[in-house]
């Protein structure tokens, strides 16, 4: 077994962390950390996420020296579900000891001068990790995800949109000088554990927000190889994102080409289903899939793309990438096989 050190266990992606990783046939919990102010420290994991009481009795540990001490000699890797300048601070001393590390951050997904201070609000200093991260996206990037040391594990969103649309761009079927047109709700979740009126549940109604500034439209991007227009929406609900993507495909283009793509894509991955019906929130919510579903009237297409925001947003797909760095099945600890 292996022994998995989760920093920034308290909120809602390391509580699914902790969960997942309890129920994993290779991997088992080497610690729940949090940062050393955090108002969480010392408290029991199942204070502050009750479905596992009984289950995860670990304490929330505070990340002091001590602990990063016990980390490097008692962790087989090391998952950073924290800020951004957290992980982009954390990361590069676990992985001078030689740990893999897997971070479900932005702090390195996307390699480009200046896109940390424009994007993220800080300077990033580590250009060689983030030189040599793999993108996390699992059913895509699987022999980067192996052999690299530290893993960048995508974005909700980005994983949403780029689960849809890579198969088009990779058989040439998108328009050249189209921009595909990404228009996606979140669930509250998305924000985080932390409270604030913004995202109270009794506040939220269903809105645009970050027009045209949004972080991940260049992560979506970048990892896309094409510039696409994205536009996030908040919506009322608790976890979950529905992407609509509207494609202009190439004159010519046939459903036969279309469904092709998507079969090569996809064809036995067990995580990525192509659902033959339009896929809804509450058929991937609290699973670690990612439903499509596509429709086209002439050259303009239309994919759907939900997943958990959480899950195959976050943590199911950290665990995939665990998985593969590992040599497990991939879906081993997430799907009966």
């Amino acid at each position: 077994m292996l022994k998995a050190a989760i920093i920034g266990a308290s909120g809602y992606t390391g509580a699914e962390l902790a969960g997942l990783i309890l129920n994993h046939p290779h991997l088992t919990l080497a610690g729940l950390y949090v940062s050393n102010g955090s108002q969480d420290a010392h408290k029991p994991f199942s204070s502050l996420h009750p479905r596992w009481r009984g289950l995860i009795e670990l304490p929330l540990l505070p990340l002091d020296g001590e602990a990063i001490s016990r980390i490097h000699t008692e962790a087989d890797l090391v998952l950073l579900a924290t800020a951004h300048e957290v992980s982009h601070d954390l990361a590069p001393g676990f992985l001078a000891k030689g740990l893999p590390v897997f971070d479900l951050s932005g702090a390195f997904r996307v390699p480009g001068e200046g896109f940390y201070d424009q994007f993220y609000g800080f300077h990033h200093q580590h250009g060689d990790w983030l030189a040599k991260a793999a993108y996390g996206l699992a059913e895509w990037n699987q022999d980067a995800i192996k052999a690299a040391q530290l893993i960048a594990v995508p974005g909700c969103y980005p994983t949403a949109s780029l689960s849809a649309l890579k198969p088009l761009q990779q058989a040439a079927l998108v328009a050249e000088g189209s921009r595909p047109i990404i228009s996606a709700v979140s669930g509250v979740s998305g924000a985080g554990r932390k409270a604030s009126v913004a995202n109270s549940f009794c506040e939220v109604s269903l809105k645009p927000y970050g027009v045209f500034n949004h972080r991940h439209q260049p992560e979506i991007s970048h990892h896309l190889g094409k510039q696409v227009v994205f536009q996030p929406h908040l919506g009322n609900f608790i976890r979950g994102i529905l992407a609509t993507v509207y494609v202009q495909l190439k004159e010519g283009v046939s459903d036969e080409q279309i469904a092709a793509a998507y079969q090569a894509a996809y064809q036995g991955q067990q995580i990525v289903r192509l659902a033959g019906q339009w896929p809804q929130i509450n058929d991937v919510a609290s699973t670690p899939f990612c439903d499509l579903h596509w429709a086209r009237d002439g050259d303009q297409l239309i994919v759907v793309s939900a997943i958990d925001n959480l899950l195959k947003g976050a943590a199911s797909q950290a665990i995939q990438c665990v998985n593969i760095h590992q040599g497990f099945s991939p879906v081993a600890g997430l799907i009966k096989e």
